[in-house]
């Protein structure tokens, strides 16, 4: 019989492969599995209810005498720094990408040139190009940790700022760094002291080459409405009649940039903060302290904005800053919303937007 090239099929059609399909689990379901295994141990796989029969029997105990060495890491996959054609979404570029709140303890240096070491909680971030999956998280811990011995400064938080720029290759770069910093506070009058913890936080920033430093202080004191002062004290007078003014507590974020060689230590930026407005809210108190700092905010009555254009005067004065920003909650106990100011001084903060969130986190838990 004569055969013609274009009656012979160059492959098998879907009706070929479901007969032979047929055939095979046929065989496989009367085969022994050592059959079975013997021709392809994923033709048991085929059997209905069967389907991960023989799957690979893993092992279950922790291998804890296994050790990774260079050709096995090799062998692993890295898919953050796969090829661009693993990018999901838009081709953009991030502008921060990385870990926030991994937390160790640092070495701080403190004004009186004695040390302290204090939980702190790190950010760190680079920027992403468009071009790139990822980065490796790890690394930026692996940079901290590798400096995190010595007395922490700027200078170390840059040399780690060195480190997962060279390791992420990466254009632009952060480092925030936040902590509860302690002081001991003397009392108005009694003579009595305490530790007052204040929140800051060091940023290190570098953008297209140029390395800036920020400091982020937030400063909690109490603010007595010199409308309601005023008011009580025309109740006294013109009707005998005892009355009190509202006053809050209130936050103050204050963010500046260092600049020049001189230091800004942790406790200038507080102390300039309380020549601005004195009425800093105390730790240790007898009756004495609770009437003198009645006083205190009777002589220094202030609104919000008030607040805000005080702690600018001073900021404006000090060398060491640079462009700064300064927002002020005032957590009202007359209203049932709180009254909030920002000034800023520079492009630096400028911004047409703000976080939503903003205000919200100017709430001191006591």
């Amino acid at each position: 019989m004569n055969m013609h090239p274009s009656q012979v099929q160059s492959s098998p059609d879907r009706d070929d492969a479901q007969d032979a399909l047929d055939t095979l689990r046929t065989w496989a379901m009367s085969a022994t599995p050592e059959e079975v295994a013997d021709l392809d141990p994923a033709v048991a796989r085929l059997l209905p209810g069967q389907e991960v029969s023989n799957y690979p029997a893993l092992a279950r105990a922790y291998p804890e005498e296994f050790e990774v060495d260079d050709a096995y890491r090799a062998t692993m996959p890295d898919l953050q720094n796969g090829p661009t054609s693993l990018i999901r979404g838009a081709r953009q570029q991030l502008q921060h990408v990385g870990i926030s709140n991994f937390r160790l303890p640092v070495r701080f240096h403190r004004r009186d040139e004695s040390d302290l070491t204090l939980e702190s909680s790190v950010t760190g971030t680079v920027s992403l190009e468009a071009g790139k999956k990822g980065i490796n998280m790890s690394r930026i811990m692996r940079s901290f940790y590798k400096h995190a011995e010595k007395t922490f400064s700027f200078e170390v938080i840059e040399a780690a700022l060195d480190d997962y720029i060279t390791d992420l290759d990466s254009i632009d770069a952060r480092i925030q760094m936040r902590f509860s910093y302690p002081m001991k506070i003397r009392s108005l009058r009694s003579g009595l002291e305490g530790y007052q913890y204040y929140d800051f936080a060091l940023e290190l920033v570098e953008t297209e080459g140029v390395r800036r430093k920020f400091m982020h202080l937030d400063y909690v004191y109490s603010s007595t409405c010199p409308c309601s002062l005023e008011l009580s004290e025309h109740a006294r007078r013109e009707r005998g009649q005892l009355a009190t003014p509202h006053s809050q507590r209130s936050v103050a974020r204050i963010s500046v940039e260092l600049v020049g060689e001189d230091c800004l230590w942790f406790e200038d930026l507080i102390d300039l903060a309380r020549r601005a407005v004195p009425t800093e809210t105390q730790v240790m108190v007898k009756r004495e302290d609770e009437q003198a700092f009645a006083e205190l905010n009777a002589a220094n009555p202030i609104f919000v904005e008030d607040a805000a254009r005080l702690f600018c005067k001073e900021l404006l004065a000090d060398g060491r800053v640079g462009d700064f920003r300064v927002v002020a909650s005032h957590q009202e106990s007359l209203h049932s919303h709180d009254a909030v100011s920002i000034l800023t001084e520079g492009p630096t903060f400028a911004a047409q937007s703000l976080d939503p969130k903003l205000f919200n986190t100017l709430f001191h838990v006591g």
